[in-house]
């Protein structure tokens, strides 16, 4: 059967002042299944990154110009290609910051459509029916373009060979405010699921995700579209067998030894990718039984169930809260591990069960090993020399301070701190909670959805995760570090961006509160140690074009002397 699972907003929209389109021109595809490039009936085109729901980049035209064509991606140049004004092709890589720094060709005639399919090079489609392949096109821009419909004929609409594939057996439907999946060989609907706002009738899809334009927004939603049968059409699917298993694990009086039981049987069976929705169901119906019974539970059973994965947030969204009641970290740990699509209210609800809870209830369940490997790894490790690896040490806060940022103490003094050697960095929180807590920075958010939930956690909470961090980001810039491929870890860039939006949803409190004082100097001098980074990395990235500039323009003999300044 086909699944249409629980969705999420992409972006907010700007409808049409008529009201009759979304204000979205087109949804495509980009470098891989986390990316898309939306086009809106206007100016602008925007790279979001989807499972973030964040804009990496967008480009709009000037004032007057209007885009005509929705932008696709070129995997084979990683170039972007958009028509604006019915004639003017427009290709930029991603770095552009302005379209009109971008190439532009203005063809003969007037574009419908530019198709880029399965990797393949762009296809020019010209609203009277012609056809060119891009390169060809921009070779002589002002071709004659051969007119291939009647006068009375005209383009409504064009799917490419491959989104048939996608839809060769089940179709999606729009009936009002309610979305569909219907079987268009046997007849029968698949799946339903009611849309808030008025759906615009325009959807596209990429990687088994829906992009939806409805209301006042663009919304992600998953769905499956298993392979079709008459038996799968008539919801009887093929093993009975699992059926009978999937009754008896699900019984209502079964004990718990009996459920894992089945489980396990279930687990060890070939075809387990086959039994996708069939799993979770089971998870779901487990989780509502533990709910209603609170003898019952079966940590192993679900935990084997998520290592599948089989599950999302989507399909069984009581599990994650479900652990965390039961304070079973271990399932806590793997949801935040391979659900992709966990909610940032539910990131902030585990976020401050890790940060409250005490070191001595962190330690009673074990963890999964990599990530308890990394702390014990980062906590073991005796301070090296210093070093500027990730453009700070221990000692830019005194050299912050001897700025006169910092305020306070003599010259003598300040020469002091900026010469004796600092202290050893002593993690704020215990190794398992330290592992919770690494769980929480890995986990994919979006900074509008995230920051009203982490209002929600107390002035202590939060000097003590910021602590955490400002540990973190210590350890990570000695010399001494190691490498840990391999190792579960948070990256220095996913540290740095929890430290900013724990800033900006709680500065206020923090400075007024007396011992968060000297944490807040600390940090300032982290952001003004990567300012600093990132300033000389720029001035390095310079002189490295200049050079490969001078080394391009001229032949060497087989012996020269050069003298090569670099500013």
């Amino acid at each position: 059967m086909a699944a249409l699972y629980e969705g999420y907003t992409l972006c907010g929209l700007a409808p049409a002042q008529n009201q009759s389109n979304s204000g979205v021109l087109g949804v495509e595809a980009e470098r891989d299944s986390d990316h898309v490039v939306v086009t809106d009936s206007t100016r602008s085109v925007t790279l979001y990154k989807v499972s973030d729901q964040k804009p990496l980049s967008s480009w709009t035209v000037k004032q007057g110009q209007t885009l005509t064509c929705s932008a696709v991606y070129n995997p084979q140049t990683k170039e972007y290609v958009a028509v604006s004004d019915g004639k003017v092709i427009r290709i930029w890589k991603q770095e552009h910051l302005l379209l009109d720094q971008a190439f532009k060709a203005t063809v003969s005639a007037d574009v419908w459509r530019v198709h880029c399919v399965a990797g393949g090079e762009p296809v020019v489609l010209f609203k009277r029916g012609a056809v060119r392949l891009l390169d060809a096109l921009l070779s002589a821009p002002q071709q004659p373009i051969e007119e291939v419909l009647a006068q009375e004929e005209s383009i409504s609409h064009v799917t490419p060979v491959s989104d048939a594939s996608v839809f060769e057996q089940l179709s999606v439907f729009v009936l009002s405010d309610f979305l569909c999946i219907w079987n268009t060989n046997f007849q029968t609907l698949q799946a339903g699921k009611e849309i808030a706002g008025k759906i615009y009738g325009q959807l596209w899809s990429f990687w088994n995700k829906l992009f939806i334009p409805h209301g006042k927004t663009l919304s992600v939603i998953p769905y499956e579209c298993p392979k079709s049968s008459l038996a799968s059409a008539l919801g009887k699917m093929r093993q009975v067998k699992t059926e009978g298993e999937l009754e008896q694990i699900c019984s209502t009086t079964a004990p718990v030894e009996e459920v894992q039981r089945e489980v396990d049987l279930l687990l060890s069976r070939t075809d387990i990718q086959d039994l996708q929705p069939s799993l979770g169901q089971l998870a779901s119906t487990l989780v509502s039984r533990t709910l209603q019974d609170p003898a019952f539970y079966t940590p192993s059973s679900l935990a084997q169930l998520v290592h599948t994965r089989c599950l999302c947030h989507s399909v069984c969204p009581d599990l994650v809260l479900l652990a965390l009641e039961r304070k079973d970290y271990f399932l806590c740990q793997l949801c935040l591990q391979f659900f992709p699509d966990i909610p940032e209210a539910i990131t902030c609800a585990c976020l401050k069960a890790f940060i409250s809870m005490s070191d001595v209830d962190a330690e009673n369940g074990s963890l999964e090993p990599d990530g308890v490997s990394f702390m014990e790894t980062l906590i073991a490790r005796e301070r090296g020399p210093d070093g500027l690896l990730n453009g700070f040490s221990p000692t830019s806060a005194a050299e912050y301070r001897s700025d006169g940022l910092g305020g306070g103490g003599t010259r003598a003094q300040q020469d002091e701190e900026m010469t004796s050697p600092p202290p050893e960095q002593i993690c704020p929180v215990g190794l398992h909670k330290a592992v919770l807590l690494n769980e929480v920075l890995q986990t994919a958010y979006s900074d509008s959805f995230l920051l009203p939930h982490l209002k929600d956690l107390s002035s202590q909470q939060v000097v003590l995760f910021l602590q955490y961090l400002q540990f973190l980001y210590l350890k990570y810039s000695q010399d001494a570090f190691p490498q840990t491929h391999g190792l579960r870890s948070p990256s220095l860039s996913q540290i740095l961006d929890w430290v900013c939006v724990l800033l900006d949803a709680h500065f206020t409190v923090l400075v007024m509160t007396p011992e968060a004082k000297g944490l807040l100097v600390n940090l300032h001098s982290f952001v003004k140690s990567q300012v600093r980074l990132v300033s000389e990395l720029g001035k390095i990235e310079g002189s490295l074009q200049e050079l490969n500039k001078m080394t391009a323009k001229k032949d060497v003999g087989q012996y020269s002397i050069e003298i090569i300044e670099l500013f």
